[in-house]
């Protein structure tokens, strides 16, 4: 709601925030009692005003949405060119959540507005709630999700431990999966076998969940300093005492579930930024790099055992590049790139350099590995990638024929293959042999045969 006596300014911050917001409904009023008429009509996430209305005070305003059940808790901004000591005095105490000062130009609202909007976003999370009794778990339950999170209420320590254990468990199969805590409410004082404090005890020593990943906040009835001390080096992030006052639990709720949101997102930039490291940007593969830091460890795991190695080389690629330019040379790439992936989504394919590929194919028999290498290389035969004919070479070794080589030593055995396969024609499929390399149709009763 954008509330501003003059038309014209009504008219920009109104257009500014549509612009900033994306999908805002932006409600215009031209006094304070048409705002207040409007506020008791429907649900409003952000209120700014002017500092002087036609018919009312700015802050006189803020009194009167703080006094209001919908929109005790909405924030309000003061837009305003001509502030003086009187709103830093008492914009406090009548509820004012942010101000700006028009005379750093309208341009700089909208900035405003979104960075104001990333420290005042509303409340959104799912809270693990621990309270034994009736009367007050009902009553802080409303609080909470009065305003807007979802709140899962046990009795019990140990079965909020399932609960953990159950949600850790999801989360691992299905990073995206919403049925994770964001944080913990509990009572320190608990009845049964399992206290509080064994219950942060768990979530700390036994999850291994920090205090940022998981934050805690304990409900006690205790004042004594001592006990909070104790709170504190049992793993919570903070505490309030019985009887709740509601602004003041909101208030550490939100403080948390700042912290919790800003953990997650910086585990997802960090996630993001390890797998642009590991990927080809032009072909969607994994890097060179992803391979030297992990190859060693795949090749040696048991469970993927045996391993066969897929080295593939695009036949004349420097000539589509002279002749046809390295934009085309490009798509026939990134073409190969990613019909890799979607052959291969249990494999490992990698850009090993240029336009030569590698592919770790776990778990497979040398059958196995020299149908699928022969069915990508008919594939490739027909894909035209830009108009472009194309075709493959492919060279293969697998550790259950070369076990307890390098991942260097190993892969240099397929290039062998793969020479052998460039030597022989280009287009077909060799597999390293100790004495000679084997073309893919050579016959099975006849393994040694020449290519």
């Amino acid at each position: 709601m954008v509330v501003d006596g003059s038309s014209v300014s009504r008219a920009i911050l109104t257009r500014i925030l549509r612009d900033a917001l994306e999908d805002a409904v932006v409600q215009p009023c031209a006094s304070g009692q048409e705002a207040i008429a409007q506020l008791a009509e429907g649900h409003y996430d952000l209120v700014t005003t002017a500092l002087l209305l036609p018919d009312m005070d700015g802050l006189d305003l803020s009194r009167q949405v703080r006094r209001s059940t919908r929109h005790h808790y909405t924030p309000i901004v003061v837009v305003s060119g001509d502030a003086d000591a009187r709103l830093l005095r008492e914009g406090f105490e009548a509820g004012v959540t942010d101000y700006f000062d028009k005379s750093l130009g309208y341009k700089a609202f909208g900035g405003f507005i979104k960075a104001f909007i990333q420290r005042h976003s509303g409340l959104v999370g799912r809270v693990l709630y621990v309270e034994d009794s009736r009367t007050d778990s009902v009553v802080t339950s409303r609080m909470l999700e009065k305003h807007g999170l979802q709140v899962v209420h046990t009795v019990s320590a140990e079965l909020a431990v399932e609960l953990l254990e159950e949600s850790l468990a999801e989360s691992e199969g299905d990073a995206e999966s919403e049925d994770g805590f964001d944080i913990l409410i509990t009572d320190f004082f608990l009845k049964g076998r399992l206290t509080g404090g064994d219950l942060l005890y768990a979530i700390r020593a036994r999850f291994h969940l920090s205090q940022q990943e998981f934050p805690v906040l304990v409900i006690t009835g205790n004042e004594d300093q001592q006990k909070q001390v104790e709170v504190f080096h049992a793993g919570a992030n903070d505490f309030v005492t019985k009887p709740m006052v509601e602004e003041i639990l909101m208030a550490r709720v939100r403080s948390l579930l700042l912290v919790k949101h800003q953990y997650d997102a910086l585990k997802r930039q960090a996630e993001t930024m390890r797998w642009v490291a590991a990927t080809d940007s032009l072909t969607g593969v994994r890097s060179k790099r992803y391979l030297l830091d992990n190859g060693e460890a795949y090749l040696n795991d048991p469970g993927s055992q045996p391993v066969w190695a897929m080295l593939i080389d695009i036949d004349q690629f420097k000539q589509i590049n002279d002749t046809l330019g390295h934009i085309t040379g490009d798509h026939v790439l990134a073409a190969l790139g990613e019909l890799l992936n979607e052959t291969f989504p249990e494999a490992v394919p990698v850009r090993f350099g240029g336009e030569e590929f590698c592919v770790l194919l776990p778990q497979v028999t040398r059958a196995e590995a020299l149908a699928q290498a022969e069915r990508l290389r008919a594939t490739v035969e027909g894909l035209h990638p830009a108009d472009v004919a194309v075709t493959v070479s492919v060279g293969l070794a697998g550790t259950d024929e070369h076990p307890g080589l390098s991942l260097s030593r190993f892969l240099s055995l397929a290039d062998k293959a793969l020479y052998a396969a460039k030597e022989g024609g280009r287009n077909r499929v060799c597999v390293y042999e100790p004495d000679q390399p084997v073309e893919a149709g050579d016959s099975a009763a006849n393994p040694a045969s020449p290519a």
